[in-house]
């Protein structure tokens, strides 16, 4: 494993904790913080930089099943991200998060978290 590909796992490592924080206290608190905002928007950036860092070192096509799964986890990352960030805009700090996106938020970890176990698996085990 080359060293960018060692530290874009590191990195992707980093998001799913920072991004996990940020979900387990969307859920358990309910309410908007700036912790909240914080972590969400740190795993996202550090996944998507891990993401570029992938596709550099990868010599495969874009639109690999390890590349559609990572893209469809970012994407649903984002919208979580999108709809707290609403929720601030709107109405600030301490206002309470909806059911739908609390909803939302355990749906888009618990899909990041399949993703990454996933990826891990076909790294480690690559298919053709």
């Amino acid at each position: 494993m080359n060293f960018l590909a060692v530290v874009g796992a590191f990195i992707i490592t980093l998001s799913l904790l920072s991004y996990g924080i940020g979900s387990i206290a969307v859920v358990r608190f309910k309410i908007v913080t700036t912790g909240i905002l914080v972590f969400l928007t740190l795993g996202v950036l550090l996944d998507f930089v891990a993401v570029i860092m992938m596709i550099m070192n990868s010599g495969k096509s874009l639109f690999s099943l390890h590349g559609l799964l990572g893209y469809s986890a970012i994407i649903t990352m984002i919208i979580n991200v999108f709809l707290v960030w609403r929720l601030y805009f709107k109405n600030g700090l301490d206002s309470v998060i909806g059911n739908s996106v609390i909803m939302y938020s355990k749906i888009a970890y618990a899909w990041w978290l399949i993703v990454y176990i996933t990826g891990s698996i076909l790294v480690i085990w690559p298919i053709g």
